[in-house]
């Protein structure tokens, strides 16, 4: 009997019930129009920040569990997002918007970096950056859920450190690089209320329901009319129909009723009484 090695057997993706159902697959369309956003935002208001530097990737996957990450969050009237930037990012941000060493800051490495300490003015840089990457995905979100008020601006006392989002949290990965080859990258991770809106929003439309249609049937089984049935005529005189009184009889006999379609005299029929109604039966081709 053949042993299988377990260490060499094939491995197969497993599917995360979490996902089921959802349209995780229209994320990328989501993630490109956010795109398109954060360009705008660099290359306007925010371009003090970020100028020279261009996006090189945004693409939805799992919040980084990276201890030495420090998150930033607000709340809102959309919900909670939580934002955290590349350290070496943040610090050649700060140090070329106040005239630095920058130019190279991103490319020391990651544990000289990750011990210098917080100062006011790169805690003041964070809450600035972080406001406008929430401002940016709030906007996305009302654009896609055609709200028809636009999400106020996140104020600056709005923002706080924040816990780090947990394992199976989604976040938006940011990559950007500058002229010098410089790269960094940030995160902004919406809570899971914000992220139903999200793939919500990506929903596609449900197509109309159609009425179940049976067996095809001939046009004449099919076509609806309305026939009109002529119980009684009786001809009088202009005379006489001025000298009729409430109360007066007409006498008239009852023979075969006369079956019309928009007028056209097109069958006779007999009249007969049914459970206290008036019915035609023996319908004949008129004359």
């Amino acid at each position: 009997m053949p042993i299988v090695n377990t260490a060499n057997a094939e491995q197969h993706a497993v599917l995360d019930p979490r996902l089921l159902g959802r349209p995780v697959h229209l994320l990328p369309q989501f993630a490109v129009r956010l795109q398109d956003d954060l360009e705008a935002l660099m290359q306007g208001s925010a371009r003090r920040y970020w100028a020279g530097w261009r996006l090189e990737i945004v693409e939805f996957g799992r919040a980084p569990q990276l201890e030495n990450l420090r998150w930033m969050a607000a709340t809102g009237l959309l919900g909670t997002v939580s934002v955290a930037f590349d350290r070496g990012l943040l610090l050649t941000l700060l140090e070329r918007r106040y005239g630095g060493r920058g130019a190279g800051a991103t490319q020391q490495g990651q544990k000289e970096r990750q011990g210098e300490r917080v100062t006011a003015t790169e805690d003041r840089l964070s809450v600035v950056l972080t406001q406008q990457m929430i401002d940016v995905l709030y906007g996305r979100v009302a654009v896609s859920t055609a709200m028809e008020v636009a999400p106020q601006p996140v104020p600056a006392n709005a923002v706080a450190t924040a816990t780090m989002p947990g394992a199976t949290n989604w976040a938006v990965r940011v990559g950007v690089r500058d002229a010098a080859d410089v790269a960094g990258e940030f995160w902004i991770a919406p809570d899971q209320a914000l992220m139903a809106t999200i793939l919500g929003s990506l929903r596609p439309e449900q197509p109309r329901p159609r009425a179940a249609r049976g067996p095809s049937e001939p046009l004449a089984t099919k076509l609806q009319v309305k026939l009109d049935g002529r119980l009684v005529s009786k001809e009088i005189t202009l005379g006489a129909l001025f000298d009729l009184k409430v109360g007066d009889v007409i006498p008239v006999s009852m023979g075969r009723a006369d079956v019309l379609l928009d007028e056209a005299r097109l069958f006779t029929a007999a009249v007969a009484e049914s459970k206290g109604k008036l019915c035609l039966t023996s319908f004949e081709d008129a004359e």
